[in-house]
């Protein structure tokens, strides 16, 4: 826990004021911050390694390419799935397209594209596309009045509805409810439903392993797990993966060109079009390896002692309603106090150096079902501590102080 706890140092934005304030960094959920080693990997390319990949013989381009190969082959581990099952891209909503797009044969005889309240928009707006270009509709599982997904009434409703595809987050970015996916998995493989877990909450708190999770498909992004912004990826079981039509095209996804026609080589690299980002891949393999070198039981542990604390201290507040999963969160504490504005609150927590989010946070779906129009939104890393916690909720008693 100590070592944990030391971690923080690593992260230079920590040296940053707020108009003479320390900061205060409770918006991990929007992105996380980055280590010095991540940084120096950024800078350490483009002064000294710079080069396109997979075109040159020369020993930058050689050099490049294989680095950037091997980021994907540690990925690949840290996920527990082969390297040719991942693919990169810009990031989770990139991700996201491209499977809604090349599903879209999945939806003859099965018409129905199941999803659940608590998703990003990113996870609602593409299925709608495809739901125009196919006809298929949009279904959406059920959750409790405490604003949990209903397990027992999602079974039942896979089960009758055999959806073509069910496409979930395994963490809320609004509450920071943990879902049981396992289960709905579970049920899905016995239907033949197609699974899309959007993993960019979960990849940094959850660390999941994707072949005991048993998902057909996930994805994330890599600024949301130490890494840049700008680049993330998908990862697919490979008989699918590879079966996927082609999403975009240009240079190097190509096997031979004519003017006749084209064909394309096999997955990952017929999704990888064009001039990638290197970098971005590159520093996210760096974050990737500071992860592995962390506890993964430690980590979780001490973001969990973090996240009581702050709900302990927060609940205490007279007229604070936090909203979700208590028991099984990552670290987001989402709530309200009394008829306030959230806009307003947020504002007046920034004035003290305390950066958290405010609004329907991409969920705008899931705020209507709730009754509500926002929520602040303090969302946790292991690089906070017990200073963050105390700084935040004095700010925020002196924030309701002004506005009361």
């Amino acid at each position: 826990m100590n070592d944990i706890a030391q971690l923080r140092s690593d992260f230079p934005i920590f040296d940053v004021a707020v108009d003479g304030n320390p900061l205060c960094y409770l918006d991990s959920a929007a992105t996380s911050q980055k280590p010095q080693a991540v940084i120096d990997v950024i800078k350490n390319y483009y002064s000294q390694e710079n080069a396109n990949v997979h075109r040159g013989l020369h020993t930058l381009s050689q050099r490049a390419t294989q680095r950037y190969e091997m980021a994907r082959e540690t990925l690949a581990e840290f996920l527990n799935v082969t390297s040719r099952e991942i693919v990169w891209t810009s990031g989770a909503t990139e991700s996201l397209n491209l499977l809604a797009f090349g599903l879209t044969a999945s939806f003859i005889g099965r018409e129905v594209i199941l999803l659940s309240p608590f998703e990003h928009h990113a996870n609602i707006v593409p299925w709608q596309e495809a739901a125009k270009r196919t006809g298929a509709r949009i279904e959406i599982l059920p959750i409790t009045e405490q604003g949990i997904l209903d397990l027992p009434a999602s079974l039942k409703m896979i089960e009758q509805l055999r959806p073509a595809v069910l496409s979930i987050a395994q963490a809320s970015n609004t509450l920071g409810n943990i879902h049981p996916i396992e289960p709905l998995i579970e049920a899905c493989k016995k239907l033949g439903t197609i699974t899309v877990i959007d993993g960019a909450q979960s990849l940094l708190h959850l660390q999941p392993d994707l072949t005991k999770l048993g998902c057909d498909f996930f994805v994330f992004s890599a600024h949301k797990a130490l890494g840049p912004t700008g680049v993330g990826g998908l990862f697919g079981r490979y008989e699918l993966l590879n079966a996927l039509p082609v999403y975009k095209t240009g240079g190097e996804m190509i096997a031979t060109v004519r003017f006749s026609d084209s064909t394309y080589r096999d997955a990952p690299e017929k999704f990888e079009p064009g001039t990638p980002n290197i970098s971005g891949v590159i520093a996210f393999s760096e974050a990737i390896k500071y992860l592995q070198a962390i506890d993964k039981v430690a980590l979780h542990q001490y973001e969990q002692k973090l996240y009581r604390e702050l709900l302990q201290q927060l609940t205490a507040i007279d007229g604070v309603t936090v909203h979700g999963d208590t028991n099984n969160n990552i670290g987001i504490v989402s709530f309200s106090y009394k008829n306030e504005h959230h806009y307003d609150l947020a504002t007046l927590l920034n004035s003290f150096g305390v950066a958290v989010r405010s609004g329907h946070h991409c969920t705008q779906p899931l705020m209507a079902q709730l009754g509500l129009d926002g929520t602040i939104r303090a969302s946790l890393a292991f690089y906070n501590n017990n200073q963050d916690i105390n700084r935040f909720i004095n700010a925020l008693e002196a924030s309701i102080d002004i506005l009361d």
